[in-house]
């Protein structure tokens, strides 16, 4: 067996790799092997990748983004849905008022 004199380099794949090499695994047709072939990764972490993926522990960057800003956009559409619920609430106060003078 041989030995190793110099340390191992691991790599670091960003979610957005890792998520277009699951998808890539999934389509019809395709095997595990020949993506993980073509991307130059192991089969085995391709593997792993695919169930943490199922699991949604893998997620794209763009994804993480998009549901940041969809939150934010909730936020603020429940605070313009009070606002315009507080004006209403003063339109009919003042046409009350107008109509008892």
């Amino acid at each position: 067996m041989p030995k190793y004199t110099q340390p191992r380099k691991t790599w670091q794949y960003s979610n957005e790799f890792k998520v277009k090499a699951v998808q890539l695994s999934l389509i019809e047709g395709i095997q595990v092997q020949e993506v993980a072939n073509t991307l130059d990764i192991h089969p085995l972490m391709l593997s792993r990748w695919r169930k943490e993926y199922r699991e949604g522990k893998i997620v794209a960057d763009k994804r993480k983004k998009l549901e940041a800003e969809n939150k934010k956009l909730e936020a603020e559409n429940k605070k313009l849905k009070q606002e315009l619920d507080l004006l209403k609430k003063w339109q009919r106060f003042l046409a009350e008022e107008h109509q008892q003078d």
